[in-house]
């Protein structure tokens, strides 16, 4: 266990970016986090360097990824409709099956030592909703779990249950990967060209669409404000900006 709990969390918005440089940077910050810890353990307790901990929020032009886990044949469309939506197609190396990132959507990467905070990879998802609930609980909606499936859901049990935030991730001697994806000002019609998630039967959804107006980009900020003050709450840490 780490005798240096440090729950300072490096926070990042890095605006508008493309998915791979995205990746290269979470994988850069993770490898560094690791082998701190590597080292740390041929050090006696007492010399033990920290590690850090960082949380990106992104928005990411129009992207279908798809987890080490997943299906293609989820993947609906082929080379020449990515082309005519503008779309790329990634592989990743995340749990889950496919999802969409585009514009309108605030992407949240947190790249978390664990045994800053607690070694609980469930709890970790969970609290991981919990910022989404609460965030979406300020413009009067009513976030919940549904039973077997990650993310944040509306009207759970009922026949339009819907997604409003998608959830991935992957952890490496505790060091968190990838994060979640919340569906503000989202084109939803990007969702027709796949399964998302792998899941048939259910519905995606948005924060436009159930608000029934677009989000102002005061707005956008206004929301990864409350991303922050709830991450915050929840994981009991401290961000300072990077």
């Amino acid at each position: 266990m780490n005798t240096h709990q440090n729950k300072v969390v490096e926070f990042e918005d890095l605006g508008v970016k493309e998915y791979q440089p995205s990746w290269d940077y979470q994988e850069k910050l993770m490898k560094d986090i690791i082998d701190t810890k590597i080292k740390n353990r041929d050090l006696p307790a007492e010399q033990h360097i920290t590690t850090s901990n960082h949380f990106l929020l992104v928005e990411h032009p129009h992207v279908y990824t798809l987890g080490k886990s997943g299906h293609e044949e989820n993947m609906l469309a082929g080379i020449d409709k990515l082309k005519e939506i503008d779309a790329t197609f990634v592989k990743v190396n995340r749990g889950g099956d496919i999802t969409y990132h585009g514009y309108g959507q605030i992407v949240g990467y947190p790249i978390l030592d664990l045994e800053n905070f607690f070694t609980d990879i469930h709890k970790y998802m969970r609290n991981l909703e919990e910022v989404i609930i609460r965030t979406i609980a300020e413009y009067g909606l009513k976030g919940e779990r549904s039973q077997g499936e990650t993310g944040v859901w509306l009207d759970v049990g009922k026949p339009y249950a819907r997604k409003i935030c998608a959830m991935g991730v992957k952890a490496s001697r505790w060091v968190t990967l990838h994060g979640f994806a919340l569906n503000v000002n989202t084109d939803m019609r990007y969702f027709e060209y796949i399964i998302p998630c792998g899941i048939k039967d259910k519905q995606v959804t948005s924060l436009k669409r159930e608000l029934e107006r677009e989000l102002t980009p005061e707005e956008m900020e206004d929301i990864k404000a409350k991303i922050r003050k709830h991450f915050v709450e929840v994981f009991e840490a401290e961000l300072v900006n990077k």
